[in-house]
């Protein structure tokens, strides 16, 4: 068994102005691929072949594998975040709606402290909304880091890699991350991750 490369879950054009086609064409067909094919490799012919990327990456952080665990995170964090966006204006509502308003007084208020967070975020690395146990705060990850092994469950993420947004916006990171905020975010896919008992898992 291979891990995939999944394809976009809309087309390479949609999420434009906003984020470019050849942004997308770059950082889903030739950054998220890179790493897809190295985790390919270095687990072929090993115990970690017939494995989900779940469980490679667990194991490579436990193993201390730090190539291996860097690639197959990346691999995992580039898939949630593709599902994080929405070519389509989407809002909280319902369960969700309620839930951003008990712990952060407002949506408005969760947007302010997402943004703070991914633009104040040092170097690489990803902003997270997550719930632990019900509860929903904002986290960052450095580089490949991931909340995928913290025990805690992601619920939508944003790319703070240059390559997320360099091609279309050069080093004006506040830039993107208000358009992936105010326009971008996926928050039908926050509410099932939300109402869901197990965390996101990444395609076969």
């Amino acid at each position: 068994m291979t891990i995939a490369h999944p394809p976009l879950p809309y087309a390479q054009d949609a999420l434009a102005p906003h984020i470019s086609a050849d942004t997308l064409a770059t950082h889903h067909g030739k950054h998220h691929k890179a790493y897809v094919d190295k985790v390919n490799a270095a687990i072929e012919g090993t115990e970690l072949a017939d494995k989900s990327l779940e469980e490679i990456v667990h194991h490579a952080e436990g193993a201390g594998n730090k190539g291996l665990f860097n690639n197959a995170a990346q691999s995992w964090n580039h898939a949630f975040y593709w599902e994080s966006l929405s070519p389509t204006k989407t809002a909280p509502a319902g369960d969700l709606l309620a839930a951003i308003e008990r712990d952060f007084g407002s949506l408005d208020d969760l947007k302010k402290k997402l943004k703070e967070t991914a633009v104040n975020h040092f170097a690489s690395g990803w902003a997270w909304l997550v719930s632990r146990d019900g509860t929903l705060s904002v986290t960052d990850t450095h580089d490949a880091g991931t909340e995928l092994t913290t025990g805690i469950k992601p619920l939508v993420v944003i790319d703070v890699w240059e390559h997320a947004y360099y091609i279309d916006r050069k080093n004006l990171r506040p830039a993107y991350v208000d358009a992936v905020v105010d326009e971008l975010l996926n928050w039908d896919f926050a509410a099932k991750n939300l109402a869901s008992d197990t965390t996101w898992t990444y395609p076969a």
